[in-house]
């Protein structure tokens, strides 16, 4: 019997030790009968590329991996702002769109406002329509969702697994807690 793949996608490939935490996601996915997939595991020959051309060649890569696989399993852990890896975000909606089954999990416990908020440096205030905006007057979502509301929704509507932990402070992107519990909540959903 062939494996189930699962596409790790989160911005875990920016961390200096990358391809060791993909390996420990990979680790985790082996133990509960499924094959991890990290996005650094495509083959891309970039000598001689210009820049532009191997990140492009990246993405298209990347795409491939994810019609390859069965399901993906998202870090939305807030990644250099408020909100999700803007990359990731991109890969759950293609795998949303291709059918394939977007779990996601988080390792910080706090929701989008307040994280929207603190990164203005609390430079908002309530307008007369009641609602809070920024200097630009630009409002913010106060739907108290983990994340940007487009995001909660492919995942409630997909799967409606997102799990929330509190990552020690320096393990925000290598704590792996919430991930296995969505690799264990994928092989129920597959009945695997």
């Amino acid at each position: 019997m062939v494996a189930k793949r699962i596409y790790l996608a989160g911005p875990e490939v920016f961390l200096i030790n990358a391809i060791e935490v993909g390996e420990n996601k990979k680790r985790i996915c082996l133990k509960h009968g499924f094959e991890g997939v990290f996005s650094l595991d495509a083959k891309i020959d970039f000598e001689g590329k210009p820049p532009e051309e191997t990140g492009l060649s990246i993405s298209k890569a990347n795409e491939e991996l994810i019609k390859s696989c069965d399901i993906l399993i998202a870090n939305i852990t807030p990644f250099r702002g408020p909100s999700v890896d803007v990359g990731t975000a991109y890969e759950m909606g293609v795998a949303h769109a291709l059918g394939k089954k977007v779990l996601a999990y988080t390792n910080v416990n706090s929701r989008f406002t307040e994280r929207t908020i603190k990164a203005l440096n609390g430079k908002v205030k309530r307008s007369s329509d009641g609602k809070i905006r920024d200097s630009q007057g630009m409002f913010i979502e106060e739907n108290q969702l983990t994340d940007n509301l487009m995001i909660d929704g492919c995942i409630h509507i997909n799967s409606g697994v997102l799990v929330v932990e509190e990552a020690p402070a320096d393990q925000v992107f290598t704590y792996l807690a919430g991930f296995e519990k969505c690799v264990r909540e994928a092989k129920k959903i597959l009945s695997y």
